[in-house]
């Protein structure tokens, strides 16, 4: 009886620690993942985008909630504007994909925080909110 629980607790140390090993490694690949994500830039010319866009865009996201996960400059529950600007070029692909990010929300793009729906705004809205963004590059 004695040998049986002896080795019992030997496979239970064993098991638990496999469990942990294995959180370690889980806990390293989403943090790199986090930062492969955060460095990735996608080549490309930017477009020449009309002023008045971007003002109109820079006034709808002051209007939003915008603010709450991001920041202009720094990094906070999401990516800075400016890091996303500088991942995308100024280009009508990229600003109808991010009005649609922006309407639907999601995750995955920047790591693991989900990004709100905002299904009240206008493809429109979302695009010249975009373009603000965009816009933030540092030169």
């Amino acid at each position: 009886m004695k040998k049986t629980l002896i080795s019992f607790c030997l496979i239970l140390v064993t098991l638990l620690g496999a469990c942990n090993g294995s959180d370690k490694r889980e806990e390293h690949s989403q943090n790199s993942m986090v930062e492969k994500n955060e460095t990735l830039i996608i080549p490309g010319e930017d477009e020449v985008i009309d002023a008045e866009i971007v003002r109109k865009g820079e006034v709808l996201i002051a209007y939003s909630n915008c603010y709450e996960c991001h920041k202009e400059e720094n990094k906070a529950k999401g990516p800075s504007f400016q890091a996303i600007a500088k991942r995308y070029p100024m280009q009508q692909v990229y600003l109808d994909h991010l009005a649609r990010k922006i309407i639907s929300g999601g995750s995955g793009a920047w790591g693991y925080p989900v990004m709100e729906a905002h299904p009240h705004l206008k493809f429109e809205e979302a695009k010249m909110m975009a373009t603000y963004i965009l816009s933030l590059e540092e030169k």
